[in-house]
């Protein structure tokens, strides 16, 4: 925002790079331009819109102002884009290796976020809530995380602005990714297996279930029970919540400018989806152009998810909790229900019971779509990416890969493909192990225990 064009890329450029100086001088606000306003969060109480006051245990103020903020552009501090510049802009590069072995005429792009110090997309909001809690004053921040982006972006921007960090790593990610806590643990966060003895919410699941493999949302509830219980600690979230996406949109920011200078623009945008952040990073900026009538052509969006946690393909659009013990706010989106515990999947940062709700209301309009896959064809997707384009994969991005192939084969001749590969697979080992062994299986889609989360999800009366 606020900045000349940039220089044409070389005509055949393989990477499309900007300078530091390009790095987005503001956030993008998608609430801004909406064609409809989405539904409010809700008091898990009364039933009423939440306001600032009721999120003042769990964040700072100015991350609260974000969250309901309607303002279409945010400026980033100038700390943060200090941080920023140690691995932004990120690179766009032309797929050519993947276009090659599938024979397709259509050109693929992707958006390279694994070149941050942690590997993913993540530090693009961890950075920013780690300053804006230095800025609040808050002693220590506690969180969660699922396969360790998050919870290693959070460390490292913690230890940036010198504030110490909790996380609660689900257990299965926990025990099948040692190297991200080990990693969490080098940047001077501490890391515990979640369900944990440490809480009262870890207990309880813990007397009833021994060997809960965990989930996002029990993770969620105990670091969430940490900061509600501590007047001077605070609790940071790494998808779902409008401010988080909002930060993400560095990412399609830098990418509408990339696409331009090679004289290109999607016809077809990817991202694989969890929370939705790394999605709504790329996308948004785009949807925005869209929503404006700035866009250059029509496009068609599609959020990715795995087959084993459906949320956006075969979840219900209702009120809900985000966290499994029922204290978070309630949140419209597609859910799968609060208590359900997701199969122990491999792309550990997609396994949660519920979706972004700003994406769930896009999806509810129209404005995008949504498809499964399951995890053997995602693995296989992200082999042949590594074979041919170099960069081993992350779990989590091998379904964005895997639906990108899919639009690819079925694209028209000069039609552009652009996704976000929002990390790479270095600590994710044992699930390439597993791959390259033959021994990943197919998780199936746990309709049983779905079907029992979803009856117990609250009873929202309709305005």
């Amino acid at each position: 925002m606020g900045q000349s064009q940039s220089a044409q890329a070389e005509p055949d450029a393989r990477k499309i790079l900007l300078p530091e100086s390009r790095i987005p001088t503001h956030w993008y606000n998608i609430q801004a331009d909406l064609p409809v306003e989405p539904p409010p969060v809700l008091h898990p109480g009364t039933k009423k819109p939440v306001g600032p006051d009721d999120l003042a245990p769990l964040f700072p103020m100015a991350l609260i102002l974000q969250e309901v903020s309607k303002e279409r552009y945010i400026e980033i501090p100038e700390p943060v884009r200090e941080v920023y510049r140690i691995w932004r802009p990120s690179p766009l590069i032309r797929a050519r290796g993947l276009e090659k072995a599938l024979g397709v005429q259509s050109k693929i792009f992707y958006k390279y976020e694994g070149v941050s110090p942690v590997g993913s997309h993540k530090p693009n909001t961890a950075v920013p809530q780690a300053y804006y809690n230095k800025e609040a004053g808050t002693k220590k921040i506690t969180t969660e995380t699922g396969a360790g982006q998050w919870g290693c972006s959070l460390a490292f921007a913690g230890q940036h602005f010198g504030i110490p960090v909790d996380v609660y790593q689900v257990k299965v990610s926990y025990e099948q990714k040692p190297y991200r806590r080990a990693l969490m643990e080098t940047y001077g966060a501490n890391c515990y297996p979640s369900p944990s003895p440490r809480t009262e919410v870890g207990k309880s699941i813990l007397e009833k279930t021994p060997d809960s493999p965990g989930s996002l949302g029990i993770a969620i509830s105990e670091a969430v029970e940490c900061a509600a219980t501590s007047e001077d600690t605070k609790y940071a979230l790494g998808s779902v919540l409008n401010h988080v996406l909002m930060h993400q949109t560095v990412t399609g920011q830098e990418a509408i400018e990339q696409m331009a200078m090679v004289g290109e623009y999607p016809d077809v945008l990817v991202g694989c989806t969890g929370g939705g952040s790394n999605f709504a990073g790329l996308c948004f900026p785009f949807l925005g152009q869209k929503f404006r009538k700035e866009a250059k052509k029509q496009f068609k969006v599609v959020a990715v998810e795995p087959a084993s946690c459906p949320s956006l393909t075969k979840g219900k659009y209702a009120y809900d909790f985000g966290d499994t013990a029922q204290m978070t706010p309630l949140i419209k989106s597609h859910t799968l229900g609060h208590t359900f515990v997701p199969p122990p999947a491999h792309a550990g940062g997609l396994r949660y019971h519920a979706m972004a709700p700003l994406i769930s209301h896009l999806k509810e309009i129209g404005e995008l779509e949504a498809e499964s896959v399951s995890q053997k064809e995602a693995f296989e997707a992200g082999s042949l990416f590594a074979k041919t384009e170099g960069i081993l994969p992350a779990p989590e991005a091998n379904h964005a890969i895997a639906q990108a192939v899919r639009e690819a084969k079925k694209a028209s001749p000069g039609q552009v493909i652009l996704f976000n590969l929002c990390g790479h697979g270095h600590f994710d080992m044992t699930a390439w192990t597993a791959f390259n062994e033959g021994r990943l299986v197919d998780h199936a889609y746990p309709e049983s225990e779905i079907a029992m989360a979803l009856a117990g999800i609250p009873v929202v009366p309709e305005s």
